[in-house]
């Protein structure tokens, strides 16, 4: 079920990329970013009462928290640094790029999270990078 969630993940952020291209042309990314945090905080409470999770909100440690706390302000951050970036970039080289995440989280996983590097992972970086330089170059 996993594998599902992560593809419509996928599909999800292909179309908001070329959505936020059309919609950022004139639009300032500062501004255009905290456009999308509302409608993201919007749907995320909607999303909490839906499921009534909204309970959930006293039984939080206080770790969990800061490490929420830490995360939205990295994705505030990555949102800012890719509306500019798709503002002033094309969308196929921006979103190639972006997708080096994937290689920085395979190291930031092994570092912090004890996650094992594998050859297959290996492998699948090297290809990562070999593809955005295509695609960049």
């Amino acid at each position: 079920m996993w594998f599902i969630f992560a593809l419509l993940s996928a599909v999800f952020a292909a179309v908001t990329s070329i959505l936020v291209k059309i919609g950022i042309e004139e639009v300032n990314p500062t501004f255009a970013t905290a456009v999308r945090t509302c409608v993201v905080v919007i749907m995320a409470w909607i999303m909490v009462f839906i499921t009534h999770t909204q309970n959930v909100v006293t039984q939080i440690s206080k770790q969990s928290l800061l490490f929420l706390i830490l995360s939205g302000i990295s994705t505030g951050v990555s949102w800012v640094c890719y509306y500019k970036a798709l503002q002033i970039g094309s969308v196929s080289r921006v979103v190639s790029v972006d997708k080096f995440s994937i290689v920085i989280n395979l190291i930031l996983a092994s570092i912090f999270l004890h996650e094992s590097f594998t050859v297959q992972k290996v492998l699948g970086a090297v290809f990562i990078i070999v593809g955005i330089l295509l695609v960049t170059l």
